[in-house]
């Protein structure tokens, strides 16, 4: 880590960060000349900024407040190491740091410990996720009363109507794009494809597969924190909040995974297109837990307006191949690339906490050698006896809150923590109007 900063003499400040239950990124600036003690000691910060609101409050009634007197945890540089900030206008460095106690175990209200606890029981077992994302955002012009789609840089002109896989909609913001992709390379984000999408000023990026799911996720969590920042340099705003626009599809975040043996084999690969007894296992896993984790997927109040019937979004508790409007997907095509899709994340998730709950819903079906339902073929929104994800965002925290299921991969602490924070924003969010809503979640989430 610290051969990084030889290397970048111009670096002059840092910031250590880590994300809280949000996905928010909460740490410090600190003088690049005092990097080596972060490095060596870690820093410091109390247990309870990883459980604040989304306005940054403290949560009326958490332990970790006045009753434990508001300790410290000790904040450790995660594997990734330093990487550039490249949306910041002065050269600076970012160190992602993760929350420990101070006799050195995980604090597991830490959303990245979450994921690694999960991973860590799939190693048990000698398997390995294999993870790749697709996040969809949307730029915006925030600078009037209204939101609407910026003026291509390259014309001059909005487009005021959706662009569907449209080369003239990525070429319009070929700039901003360029630099993404060119900070991507700077980060190390396995960025791939872009496509433009059905909403207004809508796009897609994915990243590449990676059989290190903390990476995915860190990935994930960094790629958002670089388009947010990006866009402000290019004169617009990026947002992954669920649903800007009500007459236009939302934003979602889907996750594709698989998993491999010790052998580097696919244990999802039956040498055909239905998938092997071990992936309808992990199907029904996540099935069985979706209901009561919807909060996961769904975190915010605008986070149901995403999910409506017939927006390309799920509502139905089902899967199927090759089927789009089911909430659980297996994609066709070479059985040796056999893996699932789920489909129910809206682009506003903490990705850690995203990734702990699929995985470890999957985990939970396969040691119970849980069996699905049998797979929908054709319009899910049309069944009218499938289970439904929560339609409201108290509802879900209700389901999250009573669970039997979510304890089998989330820790206490860390429900807990959450449900406090929910029942406050819930609360709270009732005093705002719908436009101060959309300025709250338009540069949070």
């Amino acid at each position: 880590m610290k051969d990084w900063l030889r290397k970048h003499p111009d670096v002059r400040t840092i910031r250590v960060a880590a994300a809280d239950l949000n996905g928010q990124a909460r740490g410090k600036r600190i003088p690049a000349r005092f990097a080596d003690k972060v490095v060596k000691d870690g820093t410091r910060f109390p247990f309870s900024v990883l459980n604040l609101d989304i306005w940054g409050e403290d949560i009326d009634d958490s332990p970790l407040v006045f009753e434990q007197g508001d300790a410290d945890g000790i904040l450790k540089p995660t594997e990734r190491g330093f990487m550039p900030m490249p949306w910041l206008e002065a050269p600076t460095a970012l160190l992602p740091i993760w929350m420990f106690r101070e006799n050195g175990l995980p604090y597991e209200g830490d959303p990245r410990h979450a994921l690694r606890a999960v991973v860590d029981r799939f190693k048990a077992r000698g398997l390995t996720p294999v993870c790749a994302m697709e996040l969809e955002f949307f730029l915006i012009d925030d600078s009037g009363k209204t939101l609407q789609v910026p003026p291509s840089p390259r014309s001059g002109k909005r487009r005021k109507a959706a662009e569907t896989l449209s080369i003239r909609a990525l070429d319009a913001f070929d700039t901003f794009f360029t630099d993404l992709y060119d900070a991507c390379e700077a980060m190390d984000i396995p960025a791939d494809t872009s496509t433009s999408e059905t909403g207004l000023g809508q796009f897609e990026v994915n990243l590449m597969h990676c059989d290190d799911a903390l990476r995915a996720a860190d990935d994930a969590w960094l790629f958002k924190m670089l388009v947010k920042g990006l866009a402000r340099r290019h004169g617009f705003a990026a947002s992954f909040m669920a649903k800007p626009y009500p007459e236009y599809s939302g934003s979602g975040l889907h996750t594709h995974f698989s998993l491999l043996d010790n052998d580097g084999r696919n244990v999802f690969d039956s040498g055909g297109p239905k998938g092997t007894a071990i992936m309808r296992n992990a199907v029904a896993g996540c099935l069985g837990a979706m209901h009561d984790s919807t909060l996961i997927f769904a975190p915010h109040q605008n986070s149901y307006e995403r999910l409506v019937p017939g927006k390309h979004a799920p509502t139905a508790i089902a899967w199927g191949y090759e089927n789009r409007t089911t909430a659980i997907r297996i994609p066709a095509g070479n059985p040796s690339a056999r893996r699932i899709e789920h489909r129910v994340a809206g682009g506003d998730v903490n990705p850690y906490l995203m990734l702990a709950t699929i995985l470890g819903a999957a985990l939970d079906g396969i040691e119970r050698e849980l069996d699905p339902p049998p797979p929908i073929a054709g319009n899910a929104y049309a069944f009218a006896d499938l289970d439904q994800i929560p339609d409201s965002w108290e509802h879900a925290i209700d389901a999250f809150e009573n669970s039997e299921v979510v304890p089998n991969f989330l820790h206490p602490e860390l429900i807990r923590n959450l449900v406090q924070t929910k029942r406050q924003e819930l609360h709270y969010i009732g005093e705002l109007s719908e436009s101060e809503q959309v300025e709250l979640y338009l540069d949070t989430v």
